[in-house]
């Protein structure tokens, strides 16, 4: 006689099973994703050490770029090394409190994303539309005391919906068709077992952070554009245009690709596993590699002192 799962039982570990249609070729991806991985690292950890060491670039503008480029260093490390692991050695078993670490991780650095580039859009509102309270408002006390609620914020929010996955028996499978654990499949594995709205509120309410930011950076450069293009036509329009211009094009990448990224896993449709799975690494990896490549190129100071770092270490190598 068979029975039906346990719902007293509770599997411990996960397999994370990835790109399965590629079969033996699933190993090949090791290549392009190490070199995804290595480049972003690199190209973040380059901003960041470029703007912690130069003190004319210690503005709250070039900070929250500092702070984009950590983020954009700690979700690739969250994510990445584990699965090429998993390309390389084949092992896709992964322990249920590492799972929750991991998708804590995530999420978290994840969380700060949109607020980063809502600060952003503030400095550049105050910068553009109120420039003579601009150093009033930009103070350190104000930022660290934002800085403070915002962290405070995440936390419980991030803390609190990861618990309530910690909380869950996942009696039925423990197979992810995934390369990391993503909170929506994880929670869609224990429905045969348990009650999980409280789960799709809370995953609902942390996506609620970024809508909230989205609208608040919405409305900052509406506003920023009506007084750009009310002003004569001078260099610090043009300035103010190419600068803000370049914060469009990092907003835009990411909250299209977190947009993508969330929809893909909650609207049914004929989308493939794999397809899904590399919208959602789209997600994790391509802000990572294109917001350095444009603080780069479109930013002169950042572009100046990069040029410095790259004809220095090719002198040392000399």
């Amino acid at each position: 006689m068979e029975f039906g799962p346990s719902k007293n039982f509770s599997h411990n570990e996960f397999y994370l099973l990835g790109f399965t249609s590629l079969k033996e070729y699933r190993r090949l991806l090791f290549i392009p994703f190490c070199i995804m991985f290595i480049f972003s690292v690199t190209a973040n950890a380059a901003l960041v050490s470029i703007i912690s060491k130069q003190r004319t670039l210690h503005s709250p503008m070039y900070v929250l770029i500092c702070f984009i480029a950590c983020v954009d260093i700690c979700v690739p490390v969250c994510v990445v090394p584990r699965m090429l692991f998993s390309f390389a050695s084949g092992i896709n078993v992964w322990p249920r409190t590492l799972c929750l670490i991991q998708m804590f991780l995530v999420h978290y650095a994840c969380s700060f994303q949109s607020t980063i580039l809502f600060g952003m859009a503030v400095d550049r509102y105050f910068a553009i539309c109120m420039p003579l309270r601009y150093n009033d408002v930009m103070n350190f006390m104000n930022c660290m005391i934002i800085t403070g609620v915002i962290v405070c914020r995440n936390t419980i929010i991030i803390t609190a919906m990861i618990a309530l996955v910690g909380t869950l028996r996942f009696c039925s499978s423990n197979v992810l068709f995934h390369v990391h654990c993503e909170h929506q499949l994880v929670v869609t594995l224990a429905v045969p077992c348990e009650d999980t709205t409280k789960n799709y509120i809370a995953g609902l309410i942390s996506f609620c952070v970024p809508t909230i930011d989205c609208v608040g950076i919405a409305l900052s450069y509406i506003t920023i554009f009506v007084v750009i293009f009310r002003s004569a036509a001078g260099e610090s329009r043009s300035k103010a245009i190419s600068t803000c211009t370049t914060h469009l094009i990092v907003i835009c990448i990411t909250y299209f690709s977190s947009m993508v990224a969330f929809l893909a896993y909650r609207i049914q449709s004929g989308l493939t596993s794999d397809l899904r799975i590399l919208i959602s690494l789209g997600y994790l990896l391509v802000p990572g590699i294109c917001n350095p490549i444009i603080y780069g190129i479109r930013t002169k100071e950042l572009r100046e002192h990069l040029i410095k770092l790259l004809s220095f270490n090719k002198v040392s190598a000399l």
